[in-house]
């Protein structure tokens, strides 16, 4: 099967296309093997609203849950168990990837409980241990880029752990996340890890920044804030990829482990399906390629993308300048750039407990009809 061309191009342009779903129907049905053929997709990133969304869908998981009824195994057991599998599984369909991409690629992401996202410890603690049971080398565990995440995140890479940092929205936390990350790889170094094998990605959110700032910016309602609407998300990328650059091709710390084999913490644009109608459906594909990148999207924005999509490879690389000025213009007509950041963190984070316990609660309503069954 041949691949398709624009997310061909998209990937010739240095932009590694993961999926932001799975579940064990994708797997079962080989439609996640058809993707990686079709669509060049190499990796996939869950988190909890997605396997929420999986396991709330159809019976592929009825049978499973009836049996870990049958043993006993309490809620958290339970969905552990099914997500880890799928991952585990996810993992090994994506081997063929890894390898050929050394590594880089190939990756498959599972999530932290959220409950855990303000404990430093117990975050790390679970991180070591959702590495041990799915046990494949293309695993990234995904902890969300809290301030309690930060040293946890350092804490979990020490251990030889690869990490996939996530609900970065400001350029100042994405710092500190390069920061986390280059102390972990430290640590790791120093610990006798082969830090080559160390891999991280640092999942910066994109049209979550746009919805906020836009409902903002139509509040004010002045032509010159109607004016910004639609360019937040995408100077806030670009100004990210600026830092990227900074830390990881100009700066001494990193390149003095280079020597080791160590690999910069790629940035992945997250959050890239479109939410407002009036935009471009792949404008936060098309308009973020840069080499280096990742691109996780939802399904519905790649078949976007592969439909008419169209690569511009100037949309990401030295645009800092101009991205400062809108910044710049957005404090000046009365944005709080530091309250919109705060107010996506709180929010990403609460969504993620919500879908964890709409989860718990469809699982344990299995659990029981199993028990009684």
């Amino acid at each position: 099967m041949a691949q398709n061309a624009h997310l061909h191009e998209l990937s010739e342009a240095g932009v590694s296309v993961w999926l932001d779903d799975l579940s064990r129907e994708r797997i079962s049905s080989g439609n996640l093997a058809e993707l990686i053929e079709t669509k060049s997709v190499v990796g996939v990133t869950t988190n909890p609203s997605i396997f929420q969304a999986a396991l709330s869908a159809g019976d592929s998981y009825d049978l499973q849950v009836r049996e870990l009824a049958a043993q006993g195994a309490d809620v958290d057991a339970t969905i552990r168990t099914v997500t880890t599998d799928d991952v585990r599984n996810a993992c090994d369909i994506f081997t063929p990837v890894y390898e050929a991409s050394n590594g880089v690629d190939g990756r498959v992401s599972i999530e932290v409980d959220p409950r855990l996202a303000h404990d430093a410890d117990k975050t790390a603690a679970q991180a070591i241990e959702l590495w041990k049971i799915v046990d494949r080398p293309n695993l990234l565990i995904k902890i969300p880029a809290t301030e309690e995440g930060l040293p946890a995140i350092a804490k979990t890479l020490a251990e030889g752990i690869s990490v996939n940092v996530t609900l970065i929205f400001s350029v100042e936390r994405y710092r500190l996340v390069m920061g986390a990350y280059l102390d972990g790889i430290e640590a790791a170094k120093a610990a006798g890890h082969d830090v080559s094998k160390i891999h991280s990605v640092a999942s910066f959110f994109v049209s979550r920044v746009d919805t906020e700032i836009d409902s903002r910016l139509d509040a004010i309602g002045t032509p010159d804030a109607t004016a910004l609407k639609g360019k937040a998300a995408l100077a806030n990328a670009r100004l990210a990829y600026v830092a990227y650059q900074q830390v990881f091709e100009v700066e001494s710390r990193f390149q003095a482990l280079v020597s080791d084999g160590a690999r910069p913490q790629r940035p992945l644009w997250a959050s890239t399906g479109v939410k407002n109608p009036d935009y471009s459906d792949t404008l936060y594909v098309s308009d973020l390629v840069a080499p280096n990148t990742v691109n996780t999207m939802p399904e519905k924005t790649m078949d976007a993308f592969a439909d008419h999509g169209a690569v511009d490879t100037g949309s990401l690389v030295g645009r800092g300048p101009e991205s400062e000025e809108v910044f710049t213009a957005l404090s000046d007509i009365g944005i709080d750039l530091d309250d919109v950041f705060l107010t996506l963190e709180n929010e990403g984070v609460d969504k993620f407990e919500k879908s964890w316990g709409e989860l718990l609660d469809a699982t344990q309503k299995q659990l029981d009809s199993a028990s009684k069954g």
